[in-house]
């Protein structure tokens, strides 16, 4: 499965205008950090989840549960592959205090959400079969994010932070999705329309989200912070090679065993590491005591750097 390159960069010019309205709208202070706070809120509840839901074909087919299937451990491999090769890169001797914190989660958790469902869902077409496999991968992702993320700024294990994983709203869609693909349960039209309705929004809004962050930036401040660029690069050019090396390597492994580990898997799990690190940073960072401003800037900065370093690891790694 190989990626058109006009294709890809028509989309991302897409993007990019989205982008640039979010970005001109939080300049015009049309948009408050308080109705953008609210705004990621809703995709995280509401938005996003319905899109994940919508994403499964209507009628059971073997070779999508097999994609999705593949996609859900390829997810949960790149996930524990990350988290090891975080914990090696960004160690004591190189980064101290709460940034090696920072910079483990920089790494490990990707804009998988705000940028990775619209990046992937309009190259590829919103119930294409590198959906379904990124579907897989979501599941994959969240637990991490709500397990392993909120521990590294918590550094702890609690009751609450394993209720988070399992009341999820994006696993729980998803888990509904997987259910009526299986039983090729027919929704009502009505039911069916209104969640069609509001996961359409879903690719605007997280843009637009994410260009409002763009506009907030202090872009003088954020250079001269070397070791956040230095984070940002390695999170940018480090998690995709390191993921499609390692994806690469299962899929023969895989096949030469006579199991089915599909393209797309490869394809969407790359795709998401080249992508800028996760705005979720700066709000764990300030829900459990880490540095807001800091993870913040870090955030903006790979969101920055991934202009030039995505269209480099995309036109690499996935275009043959």
């Amino acid at each position: 499965m190989d990626i058109n390159l006009l294709d890809f960069y028509s989309r991302l010019g897409t993007i990019a205008i989205i982008l640039l309205l979010g970005f001109i709208l939080g300049k015009l202070k049309l948009i408050s950090s308080k109705t953008n706070k609210d705004l990621v809120n809703l995709l995280l509840t509401v938005f996003m989840p319905a899109s994940l839901f919508m994403a499964f074909p209507a009628a059971y087919s073997e070779e999508t549960s097999e994609i999705f299937l593949a996609g859900l451990i390829g997810g949960f491999v790149v996930m524990f592959a990350i988290i090891l090769l975080s914990l090696l890169i960004f160690n004591k001797k190189w980064y101290k205090g709460k940034l090696r914190y920072e910079s483990q989660f920089a790494l490990i958790f990707n804009n998988a959400t705000f940028l990775g469902y619209p990046i992937i869902s309009s190259t590829f077409g919103a119930q294409s079969s590198a959906v379904i496999a990124y579907c897989g991968f979501i599941i994959a992702f969240n637990i991490a994010l709500f397990s392993y993320g909120v521990y590294l700024f918590k550094h702890r294990v609690d009751s609450k932070l394993i209720l988070n994983v399992i009341t999820n709203p994006n696993i729980i869609a998803v888990v509904l999705g997987v259910l009526v693909f299986l039983t090729s349960f027919k929704i009502p039209l009505f039911l069916d329309d209104a969640v069609r309705f509001t996961s359409n929004a879903t690719t605007a809004l997280s843009i637009i989200c994410v260009g409002f962050m763009l506009s907030t930036a202090k872009f003088l401040e954020l250079f001269k912070k070397w070791k956040l660029a230095l984070t940002a690069l390695i999170q940018l050019i480090v998690g995709p090679l390191a993921t499609y090396g390692l994806l690469v390597a299962l899929q023969y492994v895989a096949r030469g065993a006579g199991f089915f580990f599909p393209d797309e898997v490869v394809v969407v799990c790359t795709l998401i590491q080249a992508l800028p690190t996760a705005t979720s940073l700066g709000l764990f960072a300030s829900k459990y005591g880490g540095d807001e401003k800091e993870a913040s800037q870090l955030v903006t900065m790979s969101t920055i750097f991934s202009i030039i370093t995505m269209p480099i690891m995309v036109g690499l790694l996935l275009i043959h």
